[in-house]
C-alpha cells in the first residue's frame, strides 16, 4: 500500500518541512545569551570605573567632577 506522504530520499525542497521556527527559536536564544554577556561586561566595568573614580578622589583630593573639569559647575565657594 503506497503512502501518499514522499518518502525523504524523493522529496523536493518545496515538500521538505520547514525549520524557520528552529531557527527563530534559536536565534532568539541566542540573541539572549549574547545580550546577557554584554550586560555582565557592562556591569563590570562600571564598577571597575567607580572603583578607580573612587580611588583618584583618594589620591588627589579632588572629586570626580574636578577632575574632568566640571568643577567649576558646582563650586559654592
Amino acid at each position: 500500500m503506497p503512502s501518499s506522504l514522499p518518502s525523504a530520499a524523493t522529496a523536493t525542497s518545496d515538500e521538505r518541512p520547514s525549520f524557520a521556527w528552529y531557527e527563530a527559536t534559536a536565534a532568539a536564544q541566542i540573541h539572549a545569551e549574547q545580550l546577557q554577556q554584554v550586560e555582565l561586561f557592562n556591569g563590570r566595568a562600571a564598577m571597575l570605573g567607580l572603583v578607580i573614580g573612587v580611588l583618584t578622589e583618594a589620591l588627589t583630593g579632588q572629586g570626580i567632577l574636578q577632575q574632568i573639569g566640571l568643577g567649576l559647575l558646582f563650586n559654592q565657594g
